[in-house]
C-alpha cells in the first residue's frame, strides 16, 4: 500500500505503491484517480481504505482537482468537508490536524512538505514546476506562519526516462535550468525532481529524497508507461495531532 510511510515529530507522510486496494484489471490494484470515472467504486472503496490507515473519516482526506497550475488551496479551521466542489488547485496546505492532504499522479511529482503546526502537498508535472506550484506551497505554508520547512519529494517519471521534444526542453530549461536532462538512450529529457530541487534550495528548504522512477517500476502506476489504463499513485500528508 506504502511504498514510503514515514511519521515524524510534526506529520505523517506517505507515497502510495499500487499494491493492497480494491480496483481490478487493468487498474488493480490502489488506483486513487477518479472517483467518476471507469473505476468510480474501486477508487472509493480505495480512498476508504486511506482514510483508515491514517485514522480519519473518507471525508477528511481532502483532494482537489488538479489542473497543471500554481493556485493553492488553503484547508481552514471550520470548513466544512468534504469540500463541495472540489478545488481546482494543484497544491494544499493546512494547520488542522485532523485532515489528511492527498495529491495524486502518475508520472509526475508529488511533493509533501511539513513544518511545526503547518503541513503541505503539491502535484508538479512539467507544466507545474514551470509555473512553480511547489514554491507557491511553500509561500502558502510561510503566510501560516510555517517555520523552517522540509520537503519530501515522491516517485515521478526520472530524467533518464522522461523524453520531451527539444524545443520543450528548451523552453522549460530556460525556466528552471536545473531540469535539463537527457534520456538514457542520449533523447531530449526534463528532470522535473531536478528543478523542483533546485526551486527548493533557493527558498531554502530542505530536501528529502524519497524517488524512484515510475516508468521503470512496475510498483508504481505510469500513464506513460500504461497509457489511458493507469491507474493514479497519491501523496499523503497529516500534521501530527489528532
Amino acid at each position: 500500500m506504502f511504498g514510503y510511510d514515514e511519521i515524524h515529530s510534526a506529520a505523517r507522510l506517505a507515497f502510495t505503491d499500487r499494491f493492497g486496494g480494491a480496483s481490478k484489471p487493468p487498474y488493480g490494484e490502489l488506483n486513487l484517480g477518479s472517483a467518476s470515472g471507469p473505476d468510480g467504486a474501486g477508487v472509493t472503496a480505495n480512498f476508504r481504505l486511506i482514510a483508515s490507515e491514517f485514522g480519519v473519516p473518507m471525508e477528511q482526506v481532502v483532494r482537489v482537482s488538479q489542473v497543471h497550475g500554481r493556485d493553492v488551496h488553503v484547508v481552514r479551521p471550520g470548513d466544512e468537508l468534504p469540500i463541495q466542489p472540489m478545488p481546482r488547485a494543484d497544491g494544499l496546505v493546512t494547520t488542522r490536524s485532523d485532515v489528511v492532504l492527498a495529491v495524486r499522479a502518475a508520472d509526475c511529482l508529488p511533493v509533501l512538505l511539513y513544518a511545526d503546526g503547518v503541513v503541505g502537498a503539491a502535484h508538479s508535472g512539467r507544466k507545474g514546476m514551470y509555473v512553480g506550484i511547489v514554491p507557491a506551497t511553500v509561500g502558502a505554508m510561510r503566510d501560516l506562519s510555517a517555520g523552517r520547512i522540509t520537503a519530501v519529494l515522491g516517485p515521478y517519471a526520472c530524467g533518464k526516462c522522461y523524453e520531451v521534444p527539444d524545443e520543450m526542453r528548451a523552453e522549460v530549461a530556460v525556466q528552471v535550468p536545473a531540469s535539463y536532462s537527457e534520456t538514457s538512450w542520449g533523447t531530449p529529457a526534463l528532470d522535473v525532481a531536478a528543478g523542483v530541487r533546485a526551486q527548493l534550495a533557493d527558498l531554502d528548504v530542505e530536501v528529502v529524497d524519497a524517488t524512484a522512477c515510475t516508468i521503470e517500476s512496475g510498483d508504481l502506476y505510469s500513464y506513460r508507461r500504461e497509457g489511458p489504463e493507469s491507474g493514479r499513485m497519491a501523496g499523503l500528508i497529516k500534521l501530527a495531532g489528532s
